[in-house]
């Protein structure tokens, strides 16, 4: 009795086949994952770089911890593009980019005024109080418009501050001081959508990650100094965004 056996290419088209579905349906399925949560990864880089900046202060590595609060505010400023641009905005990324602005340019920022005393230990933690306030009442009714002044950029000039002083403590303080009021004084400011916007503020942004990353410390914290000045002292004078709004907020 003969048997008939299908031919051989019938078995290794299928599985060509086969394999080629289920590779396309991977691929598919990895590059879905990294479009949704590309900006999670960010926030989530902020916040590693916090939690390592606290841990560089209380080693008395200021210098490093000033250092990881200015990588942390360009990670801030790029997190919110990101999700915008990969429609991938979601309320858990908007709480792990809370959670990560509190913890950097709070938590690790005030342990820069190295409170040792009564009134330091005050000061730091009227800062903390001030991040936390400002992160909770950011809300101003006006579209892409913050009440009181953004933490990162606080942030950014107190670190530019430190390394420029040379770790100078007390002018720290006063800094830290001004920039509480700033926060808590409830002012407008713009929300500059620095990626999203006019591209001198992208070139204004790459240059800031060129500095941070590859220049000397002077010239880093100058540039991050000068940039958080220019938004304190002229927020819609200067850092209006004037670019069509998208409509999801992150």
């Amino acid at each position: 009795m003969w048997m008939v056996s299908p031919p051989v290419g019938v078995f290794q088209s299928t599985k060509k086949l086969f394999l080629s579905e289920r590779t396309g349906r991977g691929r598919s399925r990895a590059l879905e994952f990294i479009r949704r949560n590309a900006a999670n990864g960010l926030s989530v880089a902020n916040l590693v770089a916090g939690l390592s900046s606290i841990l560089c202060s209380l080693n008395r590595q200021h210098h490093h911890s000033c250092w990881l609060l200015l990588v942390g505010f360009l990670l801030d400023l790029a997190d919110g593009a990101v999700a915008r641009r990969l429609d991938a905005c979601s309320a858990l990324g908007a709480k792990l980019d809370d959670f990560a602005d509190f913890t950097t340019f709070g938590l690790a920022t005030a342990l820069l005024l190295q409170p040792q005393g009564v009134l330091s230990g005050v000061l730091a933690l009227a800062y903390v109080l001030a991040v936390f306030a400002r992160l909770c009442f950011f809300s101003s009714g006006i579209p892409f418009t913050y009440r009181g002044l953004p933490c990162p950029y606080a942030s950014s000039l107190l670190a530019g501050t430190f390394l420029l002083s040379g770790g100078n403590v007390t002018l720290l303080r006063v800094a830290a001081g001004i920039m509480i009021l700033f926060m808590l004084d409830q002012g407008f400011y713009p929300h500059d959508k620095v990626l999203e916007s006019q591209l001198w503020k992208k070139v204004v942004y790459a240059g800031g990650v060129a500095t941070v990353l590859f220049s000397p410390a002077t010239v880093a914290s100058v540039y991050c100094l000068a940039w958080s000045m220019s938004y304190i002292v002229f927020p819609f004078a200067i850092w209006s965004c004037k670019a069509q709004p998208l409509p999801n907020a992150y």
